[in-house]
């Protein structure tokens, strides 16, 4: 018993770490600096906040290399349960960090692209701001095709907690609906170009940020049940 609440609070540990760096790096500082159809005051806010972004660059990088050790904390606590499955879960949530690191190098073009001033002489301002603004929605759309693999593996997941009882099976649930309203978010942004504008958009992962942060919560706190 003291072995399964001691892996289930070190999932919740790492999973913790993952929330935190992930609000506030894919949250916060884009909330800071960039204004999707202002390509100019995005520019200033970026002059502004330069280390903020910096460190948002850090701090994704370090959200990933934890959310690599996420789903292998949870395969030992779930692989009795179902090995398969728990196999299925390690594999999804893997399969979209490398998706996650590489996507990264948009905000590095970025980074160089601010910080030397031989480019603003070639280019232009005006340009340097366009390209600024393209490398952001690049960005935006790597994050969501990893999205598509850290929306899967939640259902796995949920349904592991749903059949175990190791955690609360309302968190399995969350976790399940919350994996297809993932898929669907990816699918509607894909199809429909005003999405964003729709009051669905704001809602859709409620689910899944529920059953995440719940599942989170309790592992760190109460750690897994006996089984």
């Amino acid at each position: 018993m003291k072995s399964i609440k001691k892996t289930g609070r070190l999932a919740g540990l790492l999973y913790f770490i993952v929330v935190i760096t992930g609000i506030f790096a894919l949250l916060y500082v884009p909330s800071k600096i960039i204004v999707w159809d202002n390509p100019t005051t995005t520019y200033s806010n970026l002059l502004v906040h330069e280390s903020l972004f910096r460190l948002g660059i850090v701090v994704s990088l370090v959200c990933y290399l934890f959310f690599l050790f996420v789903p292998l904390a949870l395969y030992r606590l779930f692989a009795p349960v179902n090995k398969t499955m728990a196999t299925l879960m390690v594999a999804l949530a893997v399969s979209g960090v490398p998706i996650a690191f590489l996507n990264m190098a948009n905000y590095y073009e970025i980074v160089s692209l601010i910080g030397n001033p031989e480019y603003l002489e070639i280019f232009g301002k005006t340009q340097i701001q366009n390209q600024i603004l393209l490398k952001l929605n690049s960005h935006s759309n790597g994050y969501l095709i990893a999205q598509v693999f850290w929306g899967l593996w939640l259902f796995p997941l949920g349904y592991l907690i749903f059949k175990s009882g190791l955690i609360p099976k309302v968190l399995g649930v969350f976790l399940m609906i919350g994996s297809i309203m993932y898929f669907l978010d990816f699918v509607l942004k894909t199809m429909l170009p005003n999405y964003n504008d729709l009051t669905i958009s704001s809602y859709i992962l409620i689910p899944a940020s529920i059953g995440e942060i719940g599942t989170c919560l309790w592992l760190l706190i109460m750690g897994a049940r006996d089984r």
